[in-house]
């Protein structure tokens, strides 16, 4: 689910970067806080940053006493990509293991769907293995899948998501047409 959210960090501003005209001071902290905001990559409570929309508040700066940098607080907007339990998504499969499927869902690397949650799918082992159903509905490299969220864990130590999904509800699995990587496909 993409969520909305105002956000308030810090942005320190090294001395030799500052400059007295404003406009440049006000470049260097958004150049700076875009900086931040791509190398946080995702937190536990919003999970992944996508996109900062709009800074709404530049606070005033002040000067750090031992290395003369500036801190300014910055207040802005972004737009996050969380994962919730019960959620229908979709997503494409990049592994075909012999316990199930990894798949990618939007920033989401980590989405596994074991064979144990493919009601009616077996494995069919080979050079490019699958997973077959009765109605020759196939689940292989590239598919795209419909699916339902069953949990999310939150690994600190790489700032990533990993995902349990199953496809025990009508109206998911393989969907129809040509694959498609697109997170923003609509279920």
């Amino acid at each position: 689910m993409f969520l909305k959210t105002e956000l308030q960090w810090n942005v320190v501003i090294p001395a030799e970067s500052l400059d007295a005209k404003g406009l440049m001071l006000q470049k260097a902290i958004i150049v700076r806080l875009l900086d931040d905001f791509a190398e946080r990559k995702a937190t536990k409570d919003l999970g992944y940053l996508l996109a900062l929309t709009t800074v709404e508040k530049i606070g005033e700066g002040k000067v750090r006493q031992h290395t003369g940098d500036v801190l300014f607080p910055v207040t802005f907007s972004a737009i996050s990509f969380k994962l919730f339990r019960g959620e229908i998504l979709k997503g494409v499969v990049h592994k075909v293991l012999k316990q199930g499927v990894i798949l990618r869902c939007g920033p989401i690397e980590n989405v596994y769907l074991s064979s144990s949650k493919m009601p009616d799918y077996n494995y069919v082992p080979g050079e490019n293995p699958i997973f077959l159903n009765a109605k020759s509905s196939k689940i292989e490299k590239g598919t795209t899948l419909r699916f339902i969220v069953i949990g999310a864990k939150w690994l600190e130590a790489e700032r990533e998501f990993q995902a349990l999904v199953g496809l025990h509800a009508d109206y998911l699995g393989p969907v129809s047409g040509a694959p498609s990587a697109s997170m923003y496909d609509l279920p």
